[in-house]
């Protein structure tokens, strides 16, 4: 999963594993005190808009976790106080799927009661046409997973286009059967991404959900201006009793956009008026060291994420075509620096892997180290000279507007002078970053950005987005790097049908070295994520830097 980095959104926290790296001094992890009670209005104060409501768009850290509050699925992640938050849960479906025993077809069978906001049924068909959405090439930009697992025919190019995508069988209106391209033992997870979001028959054309939605959750669409306020309101077409994952307590959401960090972090310290019902992304650098004063203790939740923040290499561009000169990026590159642009130990912890620590398959190597992780200038120029650039060679590095993103290009930039590369850092607009560099033809020789694991801590949701060179695409690309190397795709196949999972971790760790071997990026950093809620705020739980909305809610709706 795309993340947005540094405490930039809100929500740029959509991260369903742990990861380590921890202080001591800092706060410890946990949730928001207190009991959640019916009523209010909650809150969100967050500097950035969403990407977009449309699901089959959107697949970033942030605009994932408020789709939990509009939008269900066949199967989603359990609630994020539960024994075990990475689990796989039922949500439309009756139960988890049924597989075949040749591991190519799937069952799920839908609840009864379950109705968009109009108060017309979810049938399966309103299942298939929202999925099938995902081939469609301006739509489906978002989550790549249904492209990558369910057998659709060659060619196939979503229901507006192509038509009926006959892969996917409604035997009966509340049936639904997937036929697959090979055994995927995690398929249940796969339908908890939010591009496996129904939809009715014939909705959702061209660019009808961009300032839109159709709910199949608590919460329907009360008001939005964009770049401004999003305001939710209860669905009442939703039923609690269809739906054991979102506890649904406030009457309504308010989500504040276009906020300064640092207003942010001020205002929910001073905890004044509507504030003590707020909450919002991580706290800025800035920030952390007031935190320790008495007054906000038991406010204070420090969650460690799974995701990793790292510079995409594009292999198809002058230079960086060369394998000796990824290489020696990765050797010329001041992690160090980068980790102090970042807010130093407290927020991340220095990366030499694809695998953060935390996700099952992570094996410890690193292939390009140096001393204080300050970068080896002298085996950088080594590979550069060798490969025929001994004076270096000028690079555009593409970056979000947003500080902390800046501070780290800076620091690439000081740290690739060192060897001679001239990082020119060309800055993009937040809302419009990630469908920028995953457009091919828009992206430069490198950009920064992040990723998570999609569900249960999974290498297979890591690796083989970002890697697999068939699933390049010319918008919604995940593969920054434009990797397409055969024996890299061949060993992807392999891990991800695996049905032995044991054997398929370490299988993904096994292809973690093999790529990192191809230097097709430079991993920077595993962040943490420390969050102050407002005081009237509880129920609030982050496992892996995942805020749950689903689950919080007000201790006095009548406060603020």
């Amino acid at each position: 999963m795309r993340i947005a980095l540094a405490g930039a959104t809100a929500c740029a926290l959509v991260l369903p594993a742990c990861s380590g790296g921890t202080s001591s001094s800092a706060p410890t992890a946990g949730a928001s005190g207190g009991t959640p009670t019916t009523g209010g209005v909650v809150q969100v104060l967050q500097s950035d808009d969403f990407s977009y409501l449309d699901p089959a768009r959107g697949f970033d850290g942030g605009v994932n976790a408020f789709y939990r509050l509009i939008y269900r699925t066949l199967v989603t992640k359990a609630p994020a106080d539960a024994d075990d938050p990475n689990a796989m849960v039922p949500d439309l479906a009756e139960s988890l799927g049924e597989v075949s025993e040749d591991g190519l077809t799937w069952t799920y069978r839908l609840k009864d009661g379950v109705k968009f906001d109009d108060g017309s049924p979810i049938t399966s068909a309103d299942v298939k046409f929202g999925l099938s959405r995902t081939w469609d090439p301006e739509i489906g930009i978002g989550a790549p997973y249904l492209k990558q697992y369910v057998a659709a025919p060659e060619g196939y190019e979503g229901p507006y286009r192509s038509g009926d995508l006959e892969t996917i069988e409604t035997p009966d209106d509340r049936t639904v059967v997937f036929h697959l391209k090979a055994p995927f033992p995690e398929f249940d997870a796969l339908l908890s991404m939010p591009s496996a979001v129904p939809f009715p028959e014939g909705s959702g054309a061209g660019d009808e959900f961009i300032n839109d939605v159709v709910a199949s959750g608590p919460y329907d669409l009360a008001n939005y201006t964009p770049g401004s306020v999003i305001e939710l309101e209860r669905n009442p077409e939703w039923d609690p009793e269809t739906d054991d994952v979102r506890r649904a307590l406030p009457d309504g959401w308010r989500f504040t956009i276009g906020l300064d960090g640092a207003t942010i972090d001020e205002r929910l310290m001073a905890g004044q008026g509507a504030d003590v019902n707020a909450i919002s992304g991580k706290v800025q650098t800035a920030t952390i060291a007031r935190l320790q004063d008495p007054r906000y203790a038991e406010r204070v939740i420090k969650e460690q994420s799974a995701c990793l923040t790292y510079m995409g290499l594009n292999t198809t561009k002058g230079p960086l075509r060369d394998v000796r000169v990824r290489q020696a990026l990765n050797y010329a590159v001041d992690k160090s620096s980068v980790l102090n642009a970042t807010g130093g130990t407290q927020f991340a912890t220095v990366a030499s892997t694809i695998l953060p620590e935390s996700v099952t398959g992570h094996r410890d190597y690193d292939l390009y180290p140096s001393e204080g992780d300050a970068g080896d200038v002298e085996k950088a120029q080594e590979l550069l000279t060798e490969a025929g650039y001994p004076d270096g060679f000028p690079m555009t590095l593409d970056i979000r507007a947003q500080p902390v993103m800046q501070a780290q290009g800076e620091a690439i930039q000081q740290a690739l002078a060192r060897v001679g590369v001239d990082v020119s850092l060309n800055v993009i607009d937040v809302s419009t970053y990630y469908e920028t560099i995953g457009t091919p033809s828009q992206q430069h020789d490198a950009a920064i950005t992040g990723w998570c694991p999609d569900w249960n801590s999974s290498a297979s949701t890591f690796i083989a987005p970002l890697f697999d060179g068939r699933q390049i695409a010319e918008k919604g690309n995940q593969n920054l790097s434009q990797l397409n190397d055969p024996a890299v795709n061949e060993a992807i196949d392999a891990a991800r049908s695996t049905t032995d999972l044991d054997a398929a971790n370490v299988a993904w760790g096994d292809l973690d070295e093999q790529i990192m071997e191809l230097a097709p990026f430079v991993p920077l950093n595993v962040e943490n994520r420390i969050y102050l809620p407002g005081e009237n705020v509880a129920g609030l739980a982050a496992p892996a830097g995942e805020i749950d909305y689903g689950i919080v809610g007000l201790k006095d709706p009548a406060r603020g």
